[in-house]
């Protein structure tokens, strides 16, 4: 049984916030782009807790018979992309979010409200 995006997006939130990541928002880009469903954005310090929300995320996931179709920027750990294909999650440290300010270039999509606690 696959994952519903929603649900996806639910477990890597939580994942991400396991790992004490930032600043998570979450996109709603099924109106403005054919690319996805979510767009998750969040914000680690280093690039060693970036790796680290990274991984996090794709062992929670991978629990759910879920994995990535693509990982890319992992050993640099600046901007790390995991496309999940109906969810692509970004996991930044905090220079390189601001540079590409990834929520100003998707501004036409709504922001969905991060779950408290799944």
């Amino acid at each position: 049984m696959s994952l519903s995006p929603q649900a996806l997006v639910n477990i890597a939130v939580q994942a991400a916030k396991d790992k004490k990541a930032e600043d998570i928002t979450v996109l709603d880009i099924r109106e403005v782009s054919i690319i996805a469903d979510f767009f998750l954005i969040c914000t680690g310090r280093s690039s060693t807790q970036v790796q680290a929300i990274v991984e996090n995320i794709q062992e929670k996931l991978k629990e759910k018979n879920c994995n990535a179709l693509r990982r890319e920027g992992f050993r640099e750990g600046g901007w790390v992309l995991l496309d999940y294909g109906d969810v692509v999650i970004h996991v930044f440290q905090e220079a390189e979010r601001r540079f590409y300010n990834l929520e100003r270039l998707w501004g036409d999509a709504p922001v969905v409200g991060v779950p408290v606690n799944i």
